[in-house]
């Protein structure tokens, strides 16, 4: 029964943690494309002065490396596995936080950011602003995937690593075993020469 419940957990986490994923492959495509896309306008990678494309393709990058990490953890179902991907996703859930409330409760946000040279950044915020309903779901279902995937990391870290073989444990099968070498020991055969004449010890005894 325990090994059923681990399996289904390390099954539902792999689902969980596949929509960061999706996130990090999709920033990464966006990021690539705004680089084509300035390559093809100045004929020059982006500067410095792009942090936004950057920005995008190491948050991609993060998201998809943070996702293999995360699938390792809950294959092998290690407890320091399972620590370092619950404090990768910690971080992550308060970095999001983080920006969340300087953007509400900060009406000059935009300071706090530098200028973005390639403008990307202005047709990201009025997208988001275009489509804020459509952006809220996306948010919800990625903050709550991560805090499933903090959840799950946590029951299955509390459940302990399998065995990894077919068997529950070999300590079933030592009783059923242990006969069998009492017979095998009681039951020896006697490895002496039966043609040999019987011979006392006592008689050379002088």
């Amino acid at each position: 029964m325990g090994r059923m419940v681990r399996s289904c957990l390390q099954s539902v986490l792999k689902l969980v943690n596949s929509v960061a994923a999706f996130v990090g492959v999709g920033l990464i495509l966006y990021s690539l494309w705004m680089i084509n896309v300035w390559f093809r306008q100045t004929h020059a990678f982006p500067t410095a002065g792009a942090w936004f494309i950057y920005a995008s393709f190491g948050l991609g990058v993060s998201l998809c490396l943070m996702t293999c990490f995360g699938h390792i953890a809950a294959e092998t179902a290690s407890g320091h596995g399972l620590a370092c991907y619950m404090a990768l996703v910690f971080l992550l859930v308060m970095l999001e936080a983080a920006v969340t409330a300087d953007v509400i409760l900060n009406r000059d946000w935009e300071e706090d950011f530098p200028e973005d040279q390639t403008g990307r950044f202005n047709e990201f915020k009025n997208f988001i602003k275009s489509n804020d309903e459509l952006c809220r779901y996306i948010g919800s279902v990625i903050v709550a995937a991560q805090a499933m995937s903090l959840f799950l990391a946590m029951i299955l870290r509390a459940l302990g690593p399998g065995s990894g073989n077919g068997c529950d444990s070999d300590d079933e099968y030592i009783p059923a075993r242990l006969p069998l070498l009492g017979d095998r020991v009681q039951h020896a055969p006697y490895g002496g020469d039966p043609s040999a004449p019987y011979q006392n010890d006592s008689w050379n005894v002088r």
